[in-house]
């Protein structure tokens, strides 16, 4: 084995990591969300500076998913990592261009911070949905969360246990889910 192959190697993580990335980032993002929840029912006027910065913090989310897919399967979806990065920096820039106009939107008093936080939380249920078409059911998992949650937020006063139930599910599901494919790729993968 070359010096090159060697290194190549060490650099490699182990591959139970990168089968377990994937809903390590799905359950983070579903805790954000969560908090996100918990923050709109405590102060609906900080709840949409935190969607705010959750957009970059789901388009890193969502690299490091793709990152992980392609270490994994050597693509996503037939494209490379690096047409991968910038497919993602588009569309989360996307997102967050958009977002700011909500935000021109509040500041012309054409909306208030609880109409606000719900529609930039609808628009990240959106990117992150659409997201999941492109680098897996994960994803789209949690931007249909997002989205149920969002309805739940506009329709109910005691929103809280509901949203944190469903995640609960959601978290339950993927880790179930994850471990059934963990075990269908160590019988159809070769050593």
């Amino acid at each position: 084995m070359s010096d090159n192959e060697t290194n190549q190697l060490s650099v490699e993580p182990p591959r139970g990591v990168i089968v377990w990335l994937d809903e390590a980032v799905l359950i983070c993002l579903l805790l954000f969300s969560v908090l996100g929840a918990v923050i709109a029912d405590f102060s609906p006027q900080d709840a949409y500076l935190f969607w705010l910065v959750m957009i970059p913090v789901f388009g890193l989310a969502a690299i490091v998913a793709g990152w992980a897919q392609v270490k994994r399967e050597g693509k996503v979806r037939g494209y490379s990592f690096g047409e991968l990065f910038k497919i993602q920096a588009l569309h989360w820039g996307g997102v967050l261009c958009t977002v700011v106009g909500v935000f021109v939107l509040l500041h012309m008093k054409h909306l208030d911070e609880t109409s606000a936080a719900l529609v930039i939380l609808l628009i990240l249920a959106l990117a992150t949905f659409l997201d999941g078409i492109r680098i897996g059911w994960r994803f789209s998992l949690i931007g249909i969360y997002l989205g149920i949650s969002a309805i739940i937020i506009a329709y109910m006063e005691q929103f809280l246990p509901p949203v944190v139930l469903l995640a609960v599910l959601l978290i339950t599901y993927t880790i179930l889910r994850g471990r059934r494919e963990a075990r269908r790729r160590l019988h159809h993968e070769p050593d």
